[in-house]
C-alpha cells in the first residue's frame, strides 16, 4: 500500500461535534512523498489564509476546510498529480478563464505536484463557492 493510500485509510476519534481534526490533515500530509508534500502545505496555508476561521476537517477520505458547516474546498495527492476540489460539480465551470491551463473534471482541478495553485486563483475558486453557499 502507497503512504498515500495508507494516510487516506487512517481513522481517528472525531472531537465532540463530530468533526474530524486538522491533525488529521498532518497525518495525511506525512504520507505524501515531497515535493507534492510541500505543495499541498502551500494550498494549505493558502486556504488559511483565505478563510483564517475555517474548520479544517478530512471529508470524503481527504483534507478539506469547512465553513459554517459547509465543505468549501479539499486537496488531494494522486500518484501523477494532485488535486484541488470546490466541493461543488458547479464552481470550475464558472471559472472558464482561470482554470483553462490546467486539466481535470467538472469537480476537480488538477495541478502539478511540484508547482502550487496561485493564490489568486485560489482565492476567486473560494469565493465562488462560498456565493454559491451563501445563495443556496
Amino acid at each position: 500500500m502507497t503512504a498515500v493510500a495508507e494516510a487516506l485509510t487512517v481513522r481517528s476519534s472525531a472531537d465532540e461535534t463530530g468533526h474530524m481534526s486538522r491533525e488529521e490533515i498532518d497525518h495525511y500530509l506525512q504520507g505524501v512523498d515531497s515535493p507534492a508534500r510541500a505543495t499541498l502545505e502551500d494550498l494549505r496555508q493558502t486556504i488559511l489564509s483565505i478563510l483564517p476561521d475555517a474548520e479544517q476537517c478530512i471529508s470524503y477520505r481527504i483534507p478539506a476546510f469547512r465553513v459554517d458547516g459547509r465543505v468549501i474546498a479539499g486537496f488531494a495527492a494522486f500518484r501523477s498529480h494532485l488535486s484541488y476540489f470546490p466541493f461543488s460539480g458547479s464552481v470550475l465551470g464558472r471559472l472558464p478563464d482561470d482554470v483553462a491551463g490546467y486539466r481535470g473534471t467538472k469537480s476537480a482541478l488538477h495541478f502539478a505536484v511540484d508547482e502550487p495553485l496561485p493564490r489568486e486563483l485560489v482565492r476567486k475558486l473560494i469565493d465562488v463557492r462560498l456565493r454559491e453557499v451563501r445563495e443556496g
